[in-house]
């Protein structure tokens, strides 16, 4: 047991500590001229004795498997972030005052331009979920030492990704992982939905199967105590921490109107002067013990299907899940419940141990996608398209994260039939074309489908697997291993004397094709099969462009905005052969579907082989 003097020097140190902070908060963003600093003086203490006793974490060795784990949920607060890494050691003062200026590491929220930060936070309610799911590799594929720590505001605490995020801990009893509330009371245009009612947060925390304490967030020996505890439970803990915004700065201490805005020179200097401010120094921290992980088998080739007969893409998607799963120890899959209709579930035939459940919570599953590729695993995530856009701002979020997560949206476009349009995901391609450095893709055939996938596992950024409900035909026997991402194929035609190009992708390739068959005594049509909607095959593009004279069709079960036609229309564009007379139909569903059997609706939204046809002996006139 420490003696009171012992506790004594460790409650300075925290003191100390704490007041560096909140002065580097001030400092930074005065230099900025912007920022958030009272939110960042709120959780100082928190911060500091956190730092000072219970972060483990070697600040040389970032990638080090057995460190720790900080996400800023509240990554407004970057202030304090920054402040603590000067504190660290991890950054030198001068950085530090480069805070939000051109060219700097220290971004206004936190990227992962800086080594010592796993993911990009900003947009409030993401980074506790993320922190779930660093928390739920390390506790079940990768058995690792390591803790979880997330900082949260009482602001994102209206967000239900929050929820979602302890709901899933609490159900899979991570005591790995600890969210700290920094319960302050004011928002950025007043108080918050709680207020102060620390005892209101700690009853719903408990509902979602966490374990709460709640403390005053100043007192640093009460927050040493529930750090400790934190890391000693067995069950998910919430430190639910009372805190004053703009707390050590008399005039800045619970007063509305300050979110959000840095002080002046002259209130910068009143500000440091209250907090007795000192010239900043590095603080010495504890780094983990020495962990290595066990060994894992080397990776083998994936053993994929060769299809002979219809089959649904995306029961080919689950397949070559299956097979990767097989091949690869790396690869973890993710589902929103519904891994009987993504056949995701299928990989739990070769690798269950490292598929998980995610229930229908899709911005916790993405999260916990994200979280997952930070330690190096492998993610595939899966649910329905239509409802991949409910995490889209995660998707968003984990671009600029640089994070290498692959998606897949099953259930497509009006070709799903009578389940209607709610179900029917008719703005995806454009949704996940608009995300920085994405892949896009889109499958025809189940043989096309198995080896994209094998793609997509060693693809950098967001990559999105586009997969359809019904069965379709076997289009590829052979050349299976010349698919590569910015590909297509030509299908029919290819000739000197086409016509009329007909560029599809998916359920519509097998329309293009069924129409082209039809016209063969009368057109010749080459169809193109834009498996890769983004980036697409440019040059297959011109070519048919300049062969045909211009004369193009696309068709597609997506909405016409967004989608393969202004995929196709950008790259020509940029290609700079629209300068040349290009006649382009665009056939796509127009008005809101409705229900019925796939071939009514995709006639109906104009998209069938008829259609086709149609559009391509009016432009041959």
């Amino acid at each position: 047991m420490a003696t009171a003097s012992q506790t004594l020097t460790k409650v300075d140190l925290y003191r100390e500590l704490a007041r560096q902070l909140r002065a580097d908060s001030i400092r930074c963003s005065t230099a900025a001229g912007s920022g958030h600093p009272t939110s960042s003086l709120s959780a100082a203490d928190l911060m500091a004795v956190l730092l000072a006793s219970h972060f483990r974490y070697d600040w040389a060795t970032p990638k080090d498997p057995a460190n720790d784990h900080l996400i800023f949920s509240k990554g407004h607060a970057s202030p304090l972030y920054y402040a603590l890494l000067r504190a660290a050691g991890a950054i030198d003062d001068p950085e530090l005052m480069t805070f939000r200026k051109f060219g700097s590491r220290l971004e206004g929220h936190p990227t992962p331009i800086l080594p010592w930060t796993d993911v990009a936070t900003g947009s409030l309610g993401q980074g506790l979920p993320i922190a779930v799911g660093e928390a739920l590799a390390g506790k079940r594929p990768l058995n690792a030492p390591f803790h979880v720590w997330t900082l949260t505001g009482d602001s994102e605490l209206a967000e239900g990704s929050i929820w979602e995020g302890l709901d899933h801990a609490g159900h899979e009893g991570l005591s790995n992982f600890t969210a700290i509330f920094d319960i302050n009371r004011l928002g950025q245009r007043g108080p918050t939905e709680l207020e102060w009612n620390v005892d209101a947060y700690a009853a719903r925390v408990k509902a979602f199967g966490c374990d709460p304490i709640v403390i005053d967030g100043h007192d640093v020996a009460a927050i040493d105590d529930a750090l400790g505890r934190a890391r000693r439970a067995e069950r998910p803990t919430v430190i639910v921490a009372k805190t004053v915004k703009g707390k050590g700065v008399s005039f800045l201490e619970d007063k509305e109107g300050w979110h959000g805005k840095a002080l002046d020179p002259e209130q910068a200097k009143q500000a440091l002067a209250e907090l007795g401010a000192t010239a900043s120094r590095s603080f010495p921290t504890i780094r983990p013990d020495p962990w290595t992980p066990a060994a894992t088998p080397a990776p083998t080739r994936p053993e994929f299907k060769t299809y002979t007969e219809a089959v649904a893409t995306r029961k080919a998607y689950g397949e070559a899940l299956a097979a990767l799963g097989a091949a690869r120890s790396d690869v973890v899959v993710l589902d929103a419940e519904v891994s009987n209709s993504t056949h995701a579930e299928d990989f739990k035939q070769t690798a269950p141990d490292r598929f998980f459940e995610m229930y229908i919570a899709e911005q916790q599953m993405v999260a916990a996608a994200v979280g997952m590729q930070v330690l190096g695993l492998v993610p595939f995530a899966s649910t329905f398209a239509a409802f991949m856009s409910r995490a889209y701002d995660f998707i968003r979020m984990a671009a600029i994260s640089q994070a290498n997560i692959r998606l897949s949206g099953s259930h497509a476009g009006v070709s799903i039939g009578e389940d209607g349009p709610s179900q029917m995901a008719l703005e995806d391609l454009a949704m996940m074309r608009a995300v920085h450095g994405s892949t896009v893709l889109y499958p025809c055939d189940a043989n096309q489908t198995a080896r994209l996938v094998g793609l997509m596992a060693d693809r950098k950024g967001i990559s999105y697997l586009r997969t359809t409900r019904e069965k379709t035909p076997i289009l590829y026997t052979d050349r299976l291993d010349d698919f590569r991402i910015g590909g297509s194929r030509v299908v029919r035609g290819g000739g000197a004397d086409d016509a009329v190009a007909v560029i599809a992708a998916g359920i519509t390739v097998h329309e293009a094709v069924k129409a082209a068959d039809q016209l063969k005594d009368s057109v010749k049509v080459r169809v193109i099969d834009a498996y890769s909607v983004k980036p697409i095959d440019t040059a297959a593009l011109v070519d048919a462009v300049q062969t045909t004279g211009g004369l193009i069709v696309v068709a597609e079960d997506h909405w016409p905005e967004g989608g393969l036609g202004d995929a196709v229309l950008a790259a020509l564009a940029d290609a700079g052969t629209c300068g040349e007379l290009v006649r382009f139909v665009h056939l796509a569903p127009r008005e809101m579907p409705g229900s019925g059997k796939p071939a009514e609706l995709l006639a109906a939204a104009g998209i069938d082989a008829a259609h086709i046809a149609d559009a391509v002996k009016e432009l041959a006139g």
